[in-house]
C-alpha cells in the first residue's frame, strides 16, 4: 500500500558513518584502459569532508541569464536513435552480463537524481551505503545491473572539480556502471564560466572509450560511453530512452516548441520518435521507460511542472503508436509518484529527485495548509499516490518478462531493511497497474 513516510523509524535499523579515509592523489592525466573499472578493489570509510571546498555559489547566479538555453549537443554517431547498450557497457563481460540476466529471467537496476551535494558527503554517503548494501543479496537474480542517474550529478555548474567530491568518491565500492543523462546543474553555464555547457559531463558520460577520467582523481571507475546526452540504453527486458532538458530552472525544454525556443532543435524529438517507433516496429515486450532530469508532473514546493515537454513526449508516443510504460525523474528534491491514465493504461509517472542534494523539498499543502493526504486526484487522468518530502533515498526497478515493479526505498530505513516504503507493478502486456 502506498504511505507517505516519515523522517526516521525508530523501530527500524539506523547506521553509523565510518571514519574519515585518506584521499587519494589526483591523477594527472586520463589514461586509457581496454575494458571498464566500477568500483575500488578495497572497501574504504565514508568520507567526513570535500577534498575540495564547495564556497557558496551566490555570487556566480548572479551571473546566469536564467532563460537562455544551451545547444543539445549531437550525439557522437548522428544516428536517429543513438543505442547504448549494457552488454557495451560491461566490455568484454557483456555477453556473460546479459547471457546471465536472461537466464534468471529478471533484471535489477537502481535509479535517482539530484545526488550531487555542496554542504559535505554525508547525505550521498547515506544514499549511495544504502544502494552498495543492494548488492549483498543471497540471489544473483536480485542484485542490481547498474545505476541509471536522473541528471544533477555535480552542482551547482557541473564543474569538473568538484565530480571528484560528488561523483566519483560517493560510488568509489559500487560495484556496477553508472549511467546518466544531465540535469540542469550539468550544464548550467555563468557569464564568464570558462568551461562550456556540459563540458565534464560529456567527458565523464559520454567518452568514446572507457578511460580514466582526470576528475576521478586516483580512483579507478571509469568514463561511461553513451554516444550523447540523448540515447536508448538497451538491456535485457528493459530500454530506457534518455532525454536532456537543459538548463532552465524551470521549466524543462527538450526540443523547439514550435520554434518558439531559439537555439534547440528538435532533434530529440525526432530521438523520440525513432525510438518508440522501433518499439512499435519491433512489436518489443519489455519494458519502456522514458528518463528525463525535470519532472512532468511536480507537487514540489521549489519547482513546476514542464507541460510542454510532457506534451512533447505524449506526441511522440502518438505518432508512434507505442507509449513508454513508465516516466522517471528527478530536479524536484523528494520522492512522488503519479498514475496517469491515457487510453486505458495506467502509467506510473516517478519523481526521484532526492538522491542526495540539500536541502531537500517540501510538497504543496492543501487549501487548508495540511499535508496532502494519497491517494490525491489531480484530475480525471492524474493522481498522486504517494511521496516521501522528508527523506533521502532511491528506487529499485525490477522487470521480467511480465513486469515491473518499482520500488522506493528511504536511506533512513537502514542498509539491512530490504522491504520499500512504496511500490508499484505494472503488467507490462496490458498495461496496468498490478494490486
Amino acid at each position: 500500500m502506498a504511505k507517505q513516510t516519515s523522517s526516521k523509524h525508530p523501530s527500524k535499523p539506523t547506521r553509523s558513518h565510518k571514519p574519515a579515509r585518506h584521499t587519494p592523489k589526483p591523477a594527472p592525466t586520463p589514461s586509457s584502459t581496454d575494458q571498464p573499472v566500477f568500483a575500488q578493489p578495497q572497501p574504504t570509510p565514508d568520507p567526513t569532508s570535500f577534498k575540495t571546498p564547495h564556497p557558496s555559489d551566490n555570487g556566480l547566479y548572479n551571473k546566469v541569464n536564467n532563460k537562455l538555453l544551451q545547444a543539445i549537443p549531437t550525439a557522437r554517431d548522428g544516428a536517429a536513435e543513438p543505442v547504448l547498450t549494457l552488454a557495451e557497457v560491461y566490455g568484454d563481460q557483456g555477453a556473460a552480463k546479459t547471457k546471465a540476466i536472461q537466464q534468471a529471467g529478471q533484471i535489477v537496476f537502481h535509479s535517482v537524481g539530484d545526488t550531487g551535494s555542496v554542504k559535505g558527503p554525508s547525505t550521498q554517503n547515506e544514499v549511495s551505503d544504502k544502494m552498495v548494501a543492494d548488492f549483498t543479496e543471497s540471489n544473483a537474480a536480485d542484485v542490481p545491473s547498474f545505476f541509471f542517474h536522473l541528471g544533477d550529478v555535480v552542482y551547482s555548474f557541473g564543474e569538473a572539480k568538484y565530480y571528484y567530491d560528488q561523483f566519483y568518491e560517493p560510488y568509489r565500492e559500487y560495484p556496477g556502471p553508472i549511467i546518466a543523462i544531465p540535469g540542469n546543474h550539468d550544464g548550467l553555464v555563468y557569464s564568464g564560466d570558462t568551461a562550456s555547457s556540459l563540458d565534464a559531463f560529456l567527458r565523464n558520460f559520454c567518452a568514446a572509450t572507457p578511460v580514466n577520467s582526470p576528475d576521478a582523481g586516483a580512483l579507478l571507475r571509469t568514463a561511461v560511453t553513451a554516444p550523447g546526452v540523448y540515447f536508448t540504453f538497451d538491456a535485457p527486458f528493459v530500454r530506457i530512452l534518455g532525454v536532456y532538458s537543459n538548463v532552465l530552472e524551470d521549466p524543462g525544454v527538450i526540443s523547439s516548441e514550435g520554434g518558439t525556443r531559439a537555439g534547440v532543435t528538435d532533434v530529440q524529438l525526432n530521438f523520440l520518435k525513432a525510438a518508440l517507433g522501433r518499439c512499435k516496429t519491433e512489436k518489443y515486450a519489455g519494458a519502456v521507460i522514458v528518463a528525463v532530469h525535470h519532472p512532468p508532473y511536480t507537487g514540489g514546493t521549489n519547482h513546476m511542472p514542464s507541460p510542454n515537454l510532457s506534451a512533447d513526449i505524449d506526441a511522440c508516443a502518438q505518432g508512434a503508436g507505442f507509449w513508454p510504460h513508465a516516466v522517471f525523474s528527478g530536479h524536484s528534491h523528494n520522492y512522488q509518484r503519479y498514475t496517469r491514465t491515457e487510453n486505458a493504461m495506467s502509467i506510473p509517472y516517478l519523481v526521484a529527485g532526492n538522491g542526495g542534494h540539500s536541502p531537500l523539498s517540501k510538497l504543496q499543502t492543501d487549501a487548508n495548509g495540511n499535508p496532502v493526504r494519497t491517494p490525491y486526484p489531480i484530475d480525471d487522468t492524474l493522481t498522486l499516490n504517494s511521496y516521501d518530502d522528508t527523506n533521502y533515498g532511491y528506487l529499485r526497478v525490477v522487470v521480467n518478462a511480465q513486469t515491473m515493479r518499482i520500488e522506493y526505498h528511504p536511506e533512513s530505513d537502514g542498509t539491512t531493511t530490504k522491504t520499500p516504503d512504496d511500490r508499484v507493478t505494472v503488467n507490462l502486456a496490458t498495461r496496468t497497474l498490478v494490486s
